[in-house]
């Protein structure tokens, strides 16, 4: 390694550590005068009614381009993977047979309450900016239908994890849990990346550089691939969820769905502050600085 580069990276690792040390910062401004708490669970409730009709049809478009028999093998192989003391397995094995099964006109159908997303997320997004625009409901729906082109490309390479996942939990001992839960983590992070990215900047309508939202998106990916796997350990607990309400098992169920789908959402809205912030300093440390009077050359400024 030679002197010469040796203030570079020294430089280079300052810029980086000034970075890291604005975020909170940063994020802590974004916040300042918006209820995140609020706008989660706004967003949240958009993502009550889009979730299953995204599933239905992610399952569909897979078996329409691989087959029915396919994503039903598939679909076991999950259910096996995931404890069954609160009916994981069962709804999995409903989820996909209702995508196996899935017709032309109940793809169609399908496709309304699942755009509603698209809605949800452009308006929490746009909580955070002082932006303004018409037509915010169909700029967000429709942004989000070319993600359905992509959902058999990322739910199908899933599916094959989940499988060998399944194989390595058959194995047991240590090196396949290991296996297994590192399999668990990159796939769901590979599969979240492009969709977080086209929902911060297409969906969204927000505004970053391609370089922060990929990092952006990778950083909130793998907060949410985490999270993913406490949502696994939290289905194997042996909770009785109808306790607080009367013991109504299914209003416990729901309720907790709807708690783990809130706290994925402040995830999503915490990752997409981030994105904006680092966003920011990145462009305030690449831009050029020159002093006060000094004269401004052609095509700077």
């Amino acid at each position: 390694m030679s002197p010469a580069r040796d203030p570079q990276r020294v430089s280079r690792s300052s810029r980086v550590a000034a970075v890291l040390r604005g975020l909170p910062r940063g994020v802590r401004a974004r916040l300042r005068g918006r209820d995140l708490m609020l706008i989660a669970a706004g967003l949240t409730f958009y993502a009550g009614i889009a979730v299953v009709p995204l599933l239905v049809l992610s399952f569909g478009l897979t078996a329409w381009i691989t087959s029915p028999e396919r994503v039903r093998e598939l679909g076991e192989r999950v259910g096996d993977l995931l404890p069954s003391e609160l009916g994981a397995p069962a709804a999995v094995d409903r989820l996909v047979e209702a995508g196996a099964g899935l017709d032309p006109l109940g793809a169609l159908l399908a496709l309304l309450p699942m755009s509603l997303y698209g809605e949800g997320l452009r308006r929490a997004l746009l909580r955070f900016s002082e932006r303004h625009e018409g037509h915010t409901a169909w700029r967000g729906r429709l942004a989000a239908l070319p993600l359905l082109l992509l959902a058999p490309v990322l739910l199908y390479p899933l599916l094959l994890a989940a499988a060998q996942m399944a194989d390595l939990a058959d194995r047991g001992g240590v090196a396949a849990t290991i296996g297994q839960v590192a399999l668990g983590y990159y796939a769901v992070l590979a599969a979240l990346t492009l969709p977080l990215a086209w929902g911060f900047r297409v969906v969204g309508g927000g505004r970053a550089r391609w370089r922060s939202l990929l990092v952006g998106a990778l950083f909130t990916a793998a907060c949410l691939s985490g999270f993913l796997q406490g949502f696994v350990l939290f289905l194997a607990l042996p909770l009785d969820l109808g306790a607080p309400f009367g013991d109504l098992d299914v209003v416990g169920g729901v309720v907790a769905l709807a708690l783990w789908l809130f706290l994925l959402h402040l995830i999503v809205l915490l990752g997409w502050l981030t994105t904006q912030t680092l966003d920011e300093l990145a462009g305030d440390r690449s831009a050029p600085r020159r002093r006060v009077g000094e004269p401004v050359e052609p095509g700077v400024g």
